[in-house]
């Protein structure tokens, strides 16, 4: 069988399968995601939905089983390494390193291409800049409010040139003024850049946010 490739840059899934000992979680499931495209999975606890995610990123675990293709435009990714699949992923747990300050954990997200010292710091910069963050690069990531540290989270997994952003329950610690804000900030962010992207979580409230197709796994 020929396996058809998503347009150019977008994320396509093809027949995926995954199972926990002898029950199915997902499958089979065929999708594509242009760039920009935010579609939600939905589900309970136990579905699949980060497990997907993680089959994706190329970090599923034992005893979970999997089959099936994940392309990039015409790149297929199944089985690369995660740090070659270009996928960056944002957790519900922000995961700033705190031996780093701020900055320090923005430089820490940017591509090596990027080799000059005052270019990088330039970048992670305009980055705190554009995140109504500027002059905070020397805070300790401790210092920082929870939406301010999931802001910080999501720019070093952008400043990173993710080629697709997968989002696992990113707003479920947040109160429910900075959920809003939140949402907004990570949507315009995908769309901007023209990332495909899949976001899971149990709350209907983040779907309609999205505004983009809903799968619910049952």
């Amino acid at each position: 069988m020929t396996i058809r490739e998503p347009t150019r840059g977008a994320l396509g899934l093809r027949d995926i399968h995954i199972a926990l000992a002898d029950r199915t979680l997902i499958g089979p499931l065929s999708i594509d995601i242009a760039p920009g495209e935010i579609v939600t999975v939905m589900g309970a606890s136990g579905a699949g939905k980060s497990s997907l995610l993680a089959f994706i990123g190329g970090f599923l675990a034992a005893p979970f089983v999997a089959r099936g293709d994940v392309f990039i435009g015409a790149r297929l990714l199944t089985g690369l390494p995660p740090h070659e699949r270009g996928a960056g992923i944002l957790f519900q747990d922000d995961l700033l390193f705190p031996h780093l300050s701020v900055a320090g954990n923005l430089l820490f997200g940017l591509t090596a291409t990027l080799r000059s010292r005052a270019a990088r710091q330039g970048v992670a910069a305009r980055a705190l800049d554009d995140a109504g963050l500027a002059g905070f690069g020397e805070r300790d990531p401790a210092t920082l409010s929870g939406g301010q540290r999931a802001r910080v989270a999501l720019l070093r997994t952008l400043l990173a040139q993710p080629r697709v952003l997968l989002l696992d329950e990113p707003f479920g610690k947040l109160d429910a003024a900075l959920r809003e804000d939140f949402r907004r900030f990570v949507f315009e962010h995908a769309r901007r850049l023209g990332l495909p992207t899949l976001m899971v979580t149990h709350d209907a409230a983040d779907a309609d946010a999205a505004g983009g197709r809903t799968l619910v796994l049952e």
